[in-house]
């Protein structure tokens, strides 16, 4: 199973926004610098987000994005899923016809991996993952770049 960058990409950017502050708007431009995703690459992701009701946009001069509800009442699964993602390591999406029309040896296995990641995605909310100190220290050093050059000198 891959999970591709639509995903991967749709999840860092709702992270930026949690670390940001619920009420905080943040414009696409602020995450695409910070996490190095394009600006029209988010313009997709985002009107995906916005459809199924994970971010709320603000039109003008002062615009931007934030969440549409707390990040403790987002799981990463339901990001992944918004952005058309399937949470699925089948190669049959589940169907159960992978081996012309009839499962395949492997299926069950492959669909159990499937329902674990699942229910592991599910139980990760934005605000548990983003309050982990690893976390909070890769966003302080996309935060002030010229801070961790310095540090490392």
């Amino acid at each position: 199973m891959k999970l591709s960058t639509k995903g991967r990409y749709a999840v860092t950017a709702m992270m930026d926004i949690a670390n940001r502050g619920e009420n905080r708007l943040v414009t696409l431009a602020e995450i695409s610098q910070a996490q190095g995703i394009s600006n029209s690459y988010l313009e997709q992701l985002f009107t995906r987000l916005r459809r199924n009701k994970l971010v709320k946009g603000v039109r003008g001069p002062h615009g931007g994005y934030r969440l549409a509800r707390p990040a403790d009442q987002i799981t990463v699964a339901e990001i992944i899923r918004a952005v058309d993602e399937e949470i699925d390591a089948t190669r049959c999406a589940g169907r159960g016809d992978c081996q012309g029309g009839d499962r395949c040896l492997s299926h069950e296995l492959w669909s159990e991996l499937s329902n674990q990641l699942y229910a592991f995605l599910s139980g990760i909310t934005l605000a548990q993952y983003v309050q982990r100190p690893s976390v909070k220290l890769v966003f302080e050093r996309q935060q002030h770049p010229s801070m961790a050059e310095t540090t490392a000198s």
